[in-house]
């Protein structure tokens, strides 16, 4: 749907490039009141609106939605704008663009978030938003929180829970091979409590050997030392550490 040539109407085929230099005569002029020379702005970077929406394109949303809520994103870019910051149109209306996209996917995501929290988290992301504008960075949650005069741990608190959900099927990573999805970052707990019966287990396995058989498991297995390293340090040949190591094992295999 991303590839279709008309979205919402308008044949993205034929959509205009403004330049740099267009692009500030039209602010200037929209600057005196004339709104056709907005709509002029409007037009000229949708493809802009066009960019941003293929990053979502994973969500399942339609293509027109996005499109028209990006260019709501995009109409406040442009009103916004400061011609006089040396910053370029696009690398502010972007973040705007996605930020508005961002809002009306949370608004219906189908985890529900109590009134107050979501409001806070709103007016987080706008005081980010002003903050990044003003000082031309992104401002740290320190000062976000010190701006809205509300705790650090509330701010934090209230973006987390707007976060989107993600599916645990989602991929994470590929090159060029099998993929890696969220599910495989996931710890199990089961397997967990599996590994510490084990450990368990190989203690009181290694509790049925005698005393030289528990130094050649401990230093071989647990201190990585080679067989030939063993039987210099505890003055017996290599082929007697293998030996002794051998019957070691097969003695907790049984055990286990």
């Amino acid at each position: 749907m991303i590839n279709k040539v008309e979205i919402c109407g308008v044949n993205t085929a034929e959509l205009p490039v403004l330049t740099n230099e267009q692009m500030r005569t039209l602010f200037q002029r929209m600057r005196q009141g004339d709104q056709e020379a907005r709509q002029q702005l409007v037009q000229g970077n949708l493809r802009l609106v066009l960019s941003v929406i293929q990053r979502f394109n994973h969500r399942g949303e339609p293509v027109d939605d996005l499109f028209q809520v990006g260019c709501i994103g995009l109409m406040k870019a442009i009103d916004n704008f400061d011609l006089d910051q040396n910053v370029r149109f696009s690398t502010y209306a972007v973040p705007m663009i996605i930020g508005e996209i961002r809002r009306y996917l949370r608004d219906n995501t189908p985890i529900r978030v109590s009134r107050s929290l979501r409001d806070v988290a709103y007016k987080a992301l706008q005081v980010r938003d002003q903050l990044t504008h003003r000082h031309g960075r992104e401002p740290t949650l320190e000062e976000i929180a010190r701006e809205l005069g509300l705790p650090r741990e509330e701010v934090v608190h209230a973006l987390d829970a707007i976060q989107d959900p993600v599916s645990l099927f989602e991929p994470i990573y590929q090159d060029g091979g099998d993929p890696i999805y969220v599910v495989d970052q996931v710890s199990d707990d089961k397997q967990r409590d599996e590994q510490w019966l084990e450990s368990i287990a190989v203690r009181e396995a290694m509790s049925r050997l005698d005393e030289r058989e528990q130094l050649i498991i401990t230093k071989r297995f647990y201190q990585g030392k080679t067989q030939m390293e063993v039987a210099n340090e505890i003055g017996i040949s290599q082929a007697q550490v293998s030996r002794l190591e051998k019957a070691a094992l097969q003695r907790m295999r049984k055990y286990m």
